[in-house]
């Protein structure tokens, strides 16, 4: 039986029981550590009621500025300046009509993931 190296850490004193499954997880992590600062922000947009709440409201379809400010209940400035930040991240697509600005859902994946979560939160309140 070969020995196993033991690992040793400056974080914990205890020996590593499972030294291979700690290795393997570090490698996978390191492999998709890039992408964390981004998954955090994303997060951190989402964080916000008022914008979940017009990616549901658009989920249904287009909706002009006002439209999206009456379901809120918000100013138009306010919507607007919520509707700027979610299309920044390339979630809503824009398109002018005159006077009239619309707005629809552009990530579907969102949606998807979304809709997932709410799942997650039911299976948690149950």
């Amino acid at each position: 039986m070969p020995t196993a190296k033991i690992i040793t850490s400056p974080v914990c004193n205890v020996t590593c029981f499972e030294q291979e499954k700690v290795a393997r997880i570090k490698a996978e992590l390191a492999k998709e550590e890039h992408l964390l600062p981004q998954l955090a922000e994303l997060y951190k947009l989402l964080g916000n009621v008022t914008r979940l709440k017009i990616l549901l409201a658009l989920a249904h379809g287009e909706l002009c500025v006002c439209d999206v400010s009456h379901v809120l209940g918000l100013t138009i400035a306010a919507t607007s300046h919520q509707l700027k930040l979610l299309r920044s991240q390339g979630w809503l697509t824009m398109r002018n009509d005159g006077k009239m600005v619309y707005y629809r859902v552009h990530s579907e994946g969102l949606l998807k993931a979304l809709k997932g979560d709410f799942c997650l939160l039911e299976e948690r309140l149950t």
